[in-house]
């Protein structure tokens, strides 16, 4: 089972109506994962991270004596034959043996310059002075395959974080607020496979994700956290059009609600182009009403990310986001770009930058007239 540690000191510098603020944070993860159907190796340490991911999955075929007196089967019914029972139990032990079991905890120390906090327009690492417990997760997912064509994501999520992604949910902050993700997958017999993904996601927007270890900056952006939603409810299909290109489309309820907040759904759809090993382009839009009670105006959303390989140890990405709505009558937008520079010096170091501007023309998104930027080196 593979076992993953990492350390990350990480400076962020942003302005905000005129004011500039600076935070650091020293970030300590670990994560395993392992197959289902791998055992803890001994000595491996139960109860360390490296042990708490391994799960043994088993059911015995049922032995043929196992009949006793009192429970004699019916002679109008017909045992199967034990070929045929090994063959039923072995097709759902084979189910769990492709699912694996993920984890990972976050914790960080946080200093805000400006001596307090929680830190304005920062996202999840908010305090100030602390020790903090950030995120834990674990995850259970089964891929649908070709030979094996349902499938499923599971992710328990608990911290701060964790409370924070909820805090806009209509059902109440506390509705769900443990389940990251949870959805069963199809892949119907469609050309190349149509998979099609019903239950709570999170979006396909945007350049970053809710968890830190899949980041290039421990941080989240300003896009991440005021331009895009974090999670969805409904109905995903993604197919594959060629090695190259791939299509997903949605129907959902809108921004992060599970539950619904008017009588209105949101659709959606991306295109994922990979022309070589070096680019990769994903082009998103979703239209929908979010507001509560109200069907009628309509929210927009483009999202453009583009990631680039320069070099063995150079790489780049970019995100441009802009959003549309109305309220009240009257029309209201935001925009952000984002950039990301990797230098992998060796295997264990690297140097990233990331710059973002934000303009909120109509305070929608940060709730005052103002263009935000931003400057972090991880």
């Amino acid at each position: 089972m593979p076992v993953a540690r990492g350390e990350r000191f990480e400076c962020a510098m942003w302005r905000t109506l005129g004011i500039w603020g600076c935070g650091v944070a020293l970030v300590v993860t670990g994560a395993a994962s392992a197959a289902a159907q791998q055992p803890a190796r001994a000595g491996s340490g139960a109860g360390t991270l490296s042990a708490q991911a391994a799960v043994a999955l088993g059911v015995p075929p049922p032995a043929a004596d196992a009949q006793g007196p009192d429970t004699a089967a019916d002679p109008g019914e017909k045992e199967k034959p034990p070929e045929e029972q090994a063959a039923d139990t072995g097709g759902l032990i084979d189910f769990f043996k492709s699912t694996e079991l993920t984890g990972f905890v976050d914790a960080y120390y946080g200093w805000n310059f400006n001596g307090e906090g929680p830190a304005l327009l920062r996202n999840f690492d908010v305090n100030h002075n602390e020790f903090s417990f950030a995120l834990a997760e674990v995850a259970l997912e089964k891929k649908p395959t070709a030979d094996s064509r349902v499938g499923f994501r599971l992710d328990f999520d608990a911290g701060q974080t964790a409370d924070m992604v909820n805090s806009f949910e209509p059902g109440g902050p506390e509705f769900l607020d443990n389940v990251q993700q949870g959805y069963a997958s199809f892949l119907a017999p469609v050309g190349k496979g149509l998979q099609i993904d019903f239950g709570k996601f999170v979006t396909p927007h945007g350049a970053e994700v809710i968890e830190s270890r899949d980041n290039w900056n421990y941080s989240r952006g300003l896009l991440f956290a005021l331009a895009i939603p974090y999670y969805h409810m409904g109905v995903r299909l993604g197919y594959p059009i060629t090695d190259k290109v791939s299509l997903t489309g949605y129907v959902v309820n809108g921004w992060n609600n599970v539950r619904e907040n008017n009588g209105a759904k949101t659709v959606g759809a991306s295109v994922a182009i990979k022309p070589n090993d070096r680019l990769s382009i994903i082009q998103a839009y979703m239209v929908g009403a979010e507001q509560q009670d109200n069907d009628d105006d309509l929210r927009h959303l483009f999202d453009t990310v583009v990631s680039f390989t320069l070099t063995d140890k150079i790489s780049l990405i970019g995100n441009y986001d802009y959003g549309r709505d109305e309220v009240a009558g009257e029309s209201v937008d935001w925009s952000g770009v984002a950039g990301y520079l990797k230098y992998q010096h060796t295997e264990n170091l690297a140097f990233i930058p990331r710059f973002e501007v934000l303009w909120d023309s109509k305070a929608f998104t940060t709730g005052t007239l103002q263009n935000v930027k931003e400057l972090t080196l991880t």
